[in-house]
C-alpha cells in the first residue's frame, strides 16, 4: 500500500498558513479542524515548514504566553521529512517513527499533494494487516 492510497481516502485538503501568521492563529485553526499541524506556505505555494502542536507545546514551555504572539515562521520546524505517492505505508511508518515525528507532507516536485498523520500510517498498516489475515484464513480454509 502507497500513501496514494491513503491520500485518496482521506482526500488532499491541507491546513495552511503563511509564514506571518500568529500562533494564536494557529491554534484557533487547529482546534477549528481538530487536527495537529499546519504547513506553512509562502505566496507562491513553495513549502516552508510546518508548525504542530508539539512545536507550540515546546514554546510555550520556554516562551509562555508570549509563544501566542510569535509567528509562524518563528516556530515552524524547517527541516522538513516528505514523502511521495509512491511512497509506502512501511517507508512512511519508518521515516516518522526515526525521526520522532507525527506529520508527513506529501510532495510532487515543488507541489503539495496533501499531509499524512501517524494515525493515518497506522490505520492503513493495521487495514493492510487485516486484509492480509483474511487472505491466509481464506487460504486455509479452502487448503483444508
Amino acid at each position: 500500500m502507497t500513501i496514494a492510497a491513503i491520500l485518496k481516502h482521506k482526500g488532499h485538503d491541507v491546513a495552511r498558513v503563511t509564514p506571518t501568521a500568529t500562533i494564536a492563529e494557529v491554534v484557533q485553526q487547529l482546534a477549528a479542524r481538530r487536527i495537529g499541524a499546519v504547513v506553512v506556505m509562502d505566496t507562491a505555494h513553495q513549502l516552508l515548514g510546518i508548525v504542530s502542536e508539539r512545536d507550540i507545546v515546546s514554546s510555550l514551555a520556554e516562551h509562555g504566553k508570549r509563544t501566542l504572539e510569535m509567528t509562524a515562521a518563528q516556530l515552524m520546524t524547517r527541516d522538513l521529512h516528505t514523502a511521495s505517492n509512491s511512497t509506502t505505508v512501511a517507508q512512511a511508518t519508518e521515516m516518522m517513527t526515526n525521526g520522532r515525528f507525527r506529520h508527513l507532507p506529501v510532495m510532487d516536485g515543488e507541489r503539495l499533494l496533501g499531509i499524512v498523520s501517524i494515525g493515518d500510517v497506522v490505520k492503513a498498516r493495521l487495514s493492510q494487516q487485516e486484509q492480509e489475515v483474511d487472505s491466509m484464513k481464506a487460504y486455509v480454509a479452502g487448503a483444508a
